[in-house]
């Protein structure tokens, strides 16, 4: 079967899909998981944050600053991977940090119970509220790659202290609760007159042996003016000082890499085959003995569209550079094959039908990357084919979360699955949040004020052809999709004799319509080509019948 341009995107917007020559379409209603079709107007795309990381990360790898993953990883297991590099990295760091504060626990206790002897001091004094809960004191260790920082000419900061803002905060709370008391001065309510407060309380409690008390920005410092460099500091020193060195001389040498990409008509190509058979083992894990030359052409190499070549002079703005038909995106990294993008490019969309890359660069998230290339291309485009608006992404599932990906794109619409009209996904997600079936353009009814911009038009010029359907109905009851369903089934019958008689019908070469064939006499023979037509006519819609050819065998 060979379809023309105007079909396929006839059929694209009554929910169907191709695999090849193959052309399939859910039972909605009936099927577990109702897929949805899904699409965003290419213009009115805006990339979130997260997209426009993609991009960046892909942009950093192309200048050499970041490296892929290994081929053992898949992007689901480099996730996991990278979750489990973090846990051991900040294992690493715990154990370290716990280590380095074993080594001088004692000091840090003593200048602890310090702080806690100045506290009390203070309360006594009346400087602080007497009735004020305040924690016990925390000295931490100042590591030695942020010493130089914050050291002050030849001193160098050792240990720290922020007991002064859980002070000011035990004060507020206290001054805040209990009414009618005299107001605590404003100054006291400050970090810095705190730790100033407990500095001066501190000094006469007595002097600390080999330190230097000093406050800044409301935290007490304790320095040492002779530095005492341990062999776990130097070592760590040498190594920060080796990793920088091995930095700088990376980024300095750097190479770049080169991202191209190549459209190229639908066509078997053992490069890419061999591509294939990678993602499938390694991401999806299927068995080598299911992967075959044969499967693979009838699943993204056969295409029943007809190509239709670049435009020339009269067709300039109707037909894009490359023309109509499928395609595979290829996108090639220093000439190397690392992705590749199965497409339709029709005179009103480009439709992503699939794409397979290579596990080695998992990370680089290519398969977010090409759909953002592929609007870019639609965006691009438009000046040669005004119709060429939209960008398809295939089915949506609601409740499969590695689908969820898809509404990501806004603003993205979902197909209704009854009246074929499309419905902001914002506004079909209520929706299919409470049941995975839904006559999304039930909305209309149920929210007759909640009309978006986002809508199609399709939706608007649609609504008023089924008002007399949708009387006395709401989204509340369970039974609405059905007796709606039923309604267009019965609208459908009565007109059914006189619909298929314009059917087009091919008897193994010659074409006829069905009202021009001979009579069949064969009662049981016509009965079942009628029923085979009128539900033909039902799923594709019965313009579509009178223009498509269908095939006898």
């Amino acid at each position: 079967m060979c379809l023309c341009f105007s079909f396929q995107v006839a059929l694209l917007d009554r929910g169907w899909r191709r695999s090849g020559c193959f052309l399939y379409k859910p039972e909605m209603e009936k099927t577990c998981c109702p897929s949805y079709t899904i699409r965003l107007k290419a213009s009115g795309f805006v990339p979130s944050k997260e997209q426009q990381r993609v991009r960046r990360r892909l942009e950093r790898f192309l200048d050499g600053e970041l490296d892929a993953k290994p081929s053992e990883q898949t992007e689901e297991q480099d996730v996991s991977f990278s979750r489990e590099v973090s846990v051991s990295v900040r294992k690493s760091l715990g154990s370290a940090k716990r280590e380095q504060n074993n080594e001088v626990e004692p000091i840090m206790k003593d200048l602890s119970e310090q702080i806690d002897i100045a506290v009390q001091k203070c309360i006594q004094s009346g400087e602080f509220p007497c009735n004020i809960q305040i924690p016990k004191a925390s000295v931490k260790k100042v590591i030695s790659a942020k010493r130089k920082k914050l050291a002050e000419g030849s001193e160098e900061l050792l240990y720290t202290s922020n007991i002064a803002f859980p002070i000011v905060a035990a004060i507020k709370h206290t001054h805040t609760s209990e009414k009618g008391k005299k107001n605590v001065e404003e100054s006291v309510l400050s970090a810095e007159v705190v730790s100033e407060k407990l500095l001066s309380a501190m000094d006469k409690v007595g002097k600390f042996m080999g330190f230097s008390v000093k406050v800044c920005k409301g935290h007490i410092n304790f320095l040492s003016a002779t530095r005492v460099v341990t062999s776990s500091e130097r070592n760590d020193e040498e190594s920060f000082s080796t990793t920088t060195r091995k930095s700088s001389s990376n980024n300095l040498h750097a190479r770049k890499r080169k991202l191209e990409m190549h459209l190229k008509r639908s066509s078997f190509d053992p490069e890419e085959y061999e591509l294939y058979k990678r993602y499938q083992l390694k991401v999806h894990n299927d068995k080598p003995e299911s992967i075959s030359e044969t499967s693979y052409k009838r699943f993204l190499v056969d295409t029943p569209l007809i190509e239709v070549p670049p435009s020339r002079n009269d067709d300039q703005e109707k037909v894009p550079p490359c023309g109509f038909g499928s395609y595979h995106q290829q996108y090639r990294v220093d000439d190397r094959l690392i992705a590749v993008g199965v497409i339709d490019i029709l005179p009103k969309c480009l439709s992503s039908k699939y794409l397979f890359w290579d596990p080695d660069f998992a990370s680089l998230s290519i398969g977010n990357y090409s759909a953002l290339q592929e609007i870019d291309w639609v965006k691009q485009n438009q000046a040669h084919c005004s119709t060429l608006e939209y960008y398809y992404l295939g089915y949506y599932i609601h409740s499969c979360n590695k689908m969820k990906y898809k509404a990501a794109y806004r603003p993205s619409e979902l197909l209704c699955p009854l009246r074929y009209q499309w419905v902001p996904f914002e506004v079909a997600k209520p929706l299919l949040d409470k049941k995975p079936y839904s006559v999304l353009s039930n909305y209309t009814k149920v929210s007759p004020s909640s009309s978006s911009p986002q809508a199609s038009e399709t939706l608007g010029e649609s609504t008023s052809e089924h008002e007399d359907m949708e009387q006395g109905v709401t989204n509340d009851d369970d039974d609405d999709d059905d007796v709606m369903y039923n309604s267009d089934e019965d609208s459908d019958s009565s007109r059914n004799r006189s619909d298929i008689t314009n059917i087009l019908i091919s008897f193994d070469g010659p074409r006829l319509r069905y009202k021009d064939i001979p009579r069949i006499k064969n009662r049981m023979v016509l009965k079942e080509l009628e029923s085979r037509l009128v539900n033909y006519q039902k799923v594709v819609g019965a313009e579509l019948s009178e223009r498509m050819v269908y095939e006898l065998r």
